[in-house]
């Protein structure tokens, strides 16, 4: 596909001249250098707001805008899972002989929050920015209203028809179909119960049946065949997470990137170990121990384990760390991103 040839649709009034998108990675992969090297290359790039203050995200808005006017946020929906106070007691009892290997301490009681929901969203009407995505559940009505007065088109992450249909209702612009082949956090509006294990090309394909709205396709989406195959399914659009983990504007950590590269012989669990919702990453020691322990409960277990993945980030130990990967991570290269994102838009 020529880089002269804009996109039709909601691609193409967004301005993409490829069908290939950089996904929001929250948590310090998902750098503004990653956003404005997607826009380059002809496509977009995502700014992923999780686990950042609205000051934090303003900084990174406007370094982003000072080098392309195409770029877009995503934000973390409240939709909290409350944890149980026994069974965090219980998993934080589990968690202490990993806390005194890497010698932190543990917050003893639940720490739970919105992720600054109303600051972020404020700051995006008051600061819009040209595409908004909505994950982890579906804002009132008014919420999604107040972004697209202020300009913005918004996109809501969905993981089933049923959510797709519920999401049209409420009037949003397009929709991210995010299948269980995607790495990170699943989605789900739902995550007391796991996504179902389908295909991002059947995924796809389902939701297209039941909506009329754009669709951008996410998970295990690692070539141009990928690519070409979610399009003729019915999206418009493909986005593209783990295959950027390794380039070099990714922020990811170097023992991230690292396992990534030697874990020929991995596999991919989804787990809630880390955080108390469901998300793939690479099988650990870690993943091993504890996922069929941990109980439900975010962003409490966030929490509670980000001092053990910080210091096992710090001590250059992956067995402690969230390495998040979707099914497709073997193809994850140190290439550029606009050279990864071109290359997998190629027909």
């Amino acid at each position: 596909m020529s880089r002269s040839t804009p996109l039709g649709g909601l691609a193409g009034a967004l301005g993409l001249e490829i069908p290939t998108v950089a996904a929001p990675m929250a948590g310090g992969p998902g750098t503004p250098e990653l956003v404005v090297a997607a826009a380059a290359a002809g496509g977009i790039g995502f700014l992923a707001a999780g686990y950042k203050s609205a000051h934090q995200l303003a900084e990174q808005i406007t370094q982003v805008r000072a080098s392309t006017p195409r770029f877009g946020v995503n934000l973390f929906v409240p939709n909290p899972v409350p944890v149980d106070p026994a069974a965090y007691r219980d998993y934080l009892d589990l968690l202490r002989p990993w806390a005194d290997r890497f010698g932190v301490e543990l917050p003893e009681r639940p720490l739970e929050d919105d992720d600054a929901w109303r600051e972020k969203h404020q700051l995006l009407v008051d600061n819009p920015v040209p595409v908004v995505s909505l994950t982890f559940g579906l804002p009132e009505r008014e919420s999604i209203a107040s972004l697209q007065r202020a300009g913005s088109r918004v996109l809501q992450t969905v993981t089933s028809a049923a959510e797709a249909l519920r999401a049209e209702a409420v009037g949003v612009d397009g929709l991210i179909v995010q299948s269980s082949q995607a790495g990170g956090h699943s989605g789900s509006w739902t995550p007391r119960r796991h996504s179902d294990e389908t295909t991002t090309v059947a995924l796809v394909r389902r939701i297209r049946a039941v909506s009329s709205r754009p669709i951008w396709a996410a998970g295990g989406i690692v070539s141009a065949s990928d690519v070409q195959q979610v399009l003729t399914a019915g999206a418009e659009a493909a986005i593209i997470g783990t295959a950027l983990l390794r380039t070099p504007e990714s922020g990811a950590h170097p023992v991230h990137q690292q396992a990534l590269a030697d874990a020929h012989g991995g596999e991919t669990v989804m787990t809630r170990a880390f955080s108390g919702r469901p998300a793939r990453g690479l099988r650990n020691a870690f993943t091993d121990e504890f996922s069929a322990a941990a109980p439900l409960g975010f962003p409490a277990l966030h929490h509670l384990t980000s001092p053990l993945r910080r210091a096992s980030a710090a001590a250059g130990d992956p067995a402690g760390l969230n390495l998040w990967a979707g099914t497709g991570w073997r193809a994850a290269t140190t290439e550029p991103t606009g050279e990864v994102l071109r290359r997998l838009a190629a027909r």
